[in-house]
């Protein structure tokens, strides 16, 4: 009996409450009053007046400027569509409609019923292209950031002087990409506006008082380059220059690329010779590296922490064995090591008119004065030069021919031997090194030579003779460029005369080798 009253209980209920639902809802296919999809009021609306709303807003917000700030007289200003923003959640529309649409009868009435007492928002989810935001970021970066400089040390006649520091102010990339995207979803109204960016604060490092007490030589080191020529003494003495005067804080690490780069005119440098893949090679900045070979010797001697040290392709003569410290932008060879001490250190370096080069660490002592720490090269193997090596290079013209000394090939270590009060306590290898052997290379320009040219070429090549090539080579080249002169027939005829000279050569040496073999 009980159940049958229930019953009719629920029924009655129903026909109360279902006239009010639909009365609500309504069957129109509208979405119910008080919903909100982000700050836009869709009551009443269709599916599709709601989505045509909300790309009328997002055109809108699109369309209008912002202002980023970053303090006072820091400003750039920017369209919305810089920042690529974009509606994610493209279905929010089905979802408004939903409320109070579907479900039972009981959950629509209960939604109905909420609606009365509060409006419902659903969140607008907003896209960014993230590449766009970063780089309009890095934009007010470059415009905005004060750089920190740190204390600093200057060496004159007179000593030491400390060279004043400065604040960074930096903004905060991470942090401003957050506060552009939560003013974008909860308070922007498309109108034109600033939004405050975040910008830290950087101090620098040191003090005058930290600095007072960098006076101890730690490590000091000289080359000569007496051999060089001026464009390769123009890019040891500019290199040496870019590094002069450098304060490192403990646990900073130097690097002699990023100080000395880049390798261009407009830096100081000219073309000069060095090594690559075995070759001497004109490069601008040939020379560099007797600069950082130099440092890492003084760098050594004060026993600061290595943290990348090359040795050269083929051996160098200003330095011992392992010694070395090779410097290729292209290559991936770097110089770099940390300032492992408990105080600052400063670099001096300095080129003088007799052609050399030093580079002096000073910091604050703390080894006993009894330590002394020195470095020796041993040689563990040598591979003598293999046969001259011939090579033809069209790029050069016919006459021309240049000789690249043989290399001997080595393997070597570096070894560290500390003594303490004239007694060794430690030996310890610091570095091993391989350098390539690399043959006499006589290269013979061929530009211009036809095959009867070419022919007489590798007739002088066979003789082995680098005076014989240069004969022919230098006789053919001034045919050529006597041709449809008075002096044709005279040059022709002292090339002609140059090869027959080297092939009688060559009929000479295989004669005599023969007869080698036979006795």
């Amino acid at each position: 009996m009980k159940k049958f009253f229930g019953g009719i209980f629920l029924l009655f209920l129903s026909i109360l409450v279902c006239p009010a639902i639909n009365v609500q809802a309504s069957d129109k296919g509208t979405i119910a009053n008080g919903v909100y999809i982000g700050n836009i009021d869709v009551s009443g609306m269709t599916i599709a007046d709601a989505n045509t709303t909300i790309e009328a807003y997002f055109q809108e917000l699109n369309s209008s400027e912002l202002t980023l700030s970053a303090g006072e007289g820091k400003t750039i200003t920017v369209m919305a569509s810089d920042l690529g923003i974009t509606w994610n959640n493209t279905d929010i529309a089905d979802e408004a409609y939903a409320l109070g649409h579907e479900g039972n009868i009981v959950q629509r009435y209960k939604a109905m019923k909420d609606l009365e007492r509060n409006n419902h928002k659903f969140d607008i989810e907003y896209g960014y292209n993230e590449e766009a935001l970063q780089d309009v970021l890095a934009k007010c970066s470059k415009n905005f950031d004060q750089k920190t400089v740190n204390y600093g040390l200057k060496k004159t006649e007179n000593g030491f002087e400390v060279t004043e520091g400065q604040t960074g102010y930096l903004v905060d990339v991470a942090e401003s990409v957050g506060i552009i995207k939560d003013f974008i979803k909860n308070d922007w109204n498309a109108d034109n506006t600033v939004i405050q960016l975040s910008v830290k604060e950087d101090a620098p490092k040191g003090s005058a008082e930290e600095l007072a007490k960098v006076r101890d030589v730690l490590g000091t080191y000289t080359t000569s380059y007496r051999t060089s020529g001026a464009a390769r003494s123009a890019n040891v003495a500019n290199g040496c220059a870019h590094i002069n005067g450098s304060t490192i804080y403990p646990g900073e690490e130097f690097s002699v690329l990023d100080t000395i780069t880049p390798f261009t005119e407009a830096n100081g440098y000219f073309p000069a010779g060095s090594y690559l893949n075995g070759l001497v090679v004109e490069s601008v900045g040939g020379g560099i590296c007797q600069v950082s070979t130099t440092l890492y010797n003084a760098v050594l001697l004060a026993e600061l922490e290595v943290t990348e040290r090359h040795n050269h392709s083929m051996i160098v003569t200003y330095v011992e064995p392992s010694a070395d410290a090779a410097i290729a932008e292209s290559g991936g060879k770097n110089f770099k090591f940390v300032n492992s001490t408990d105080a600052p250190i400063y670099i001096e370096g300095y080129t003088t008119s007799d052609k050399h080069i030093t580079f002096t660490i000073y910091g604050v002592e703390t080894r006993d004065p009894g330590h002394k720490v020195e470095y020796k090269s041993e040689v563990l193997e040598t591979t003598p030069a293999s046969a001259d090596q011939y090579v033809t290079d069209p790029s050069q013209s016919l006459g021309y021919v240049g000789t690249q000394s043989a290399h001997l090939g080595y393997k070597a270590q570096l070894w560290k031997i500390v003594t303490e009060n004239g007694q060794e306590v430690s030996r310890e290898v610091v570095n091993s090194s391989t350098y390539k052997m690399v043959p006499r290379i006589i290269t013979i320009g061929t530009a211009g030579a036809d095959e009867s040219a070419m022919a007489k070429i590798q007739t002088a090549i066979s003789t082995g003779d680098v005076g014989t090539i240069k004969a022919v080579a230098g006789a053919l080249g001034a045919a050529r460029n006597a041709q449809g002169t008075e002096n044709e027939a005279a040059a022709a005829q002292a090339a002609q005369d140059a090869v027959d000279a080297a092939n009688q050569q060559l009929r000479d040496q295989q004669a005599a080798e023969e007869e080698e073999l036979q006795g």
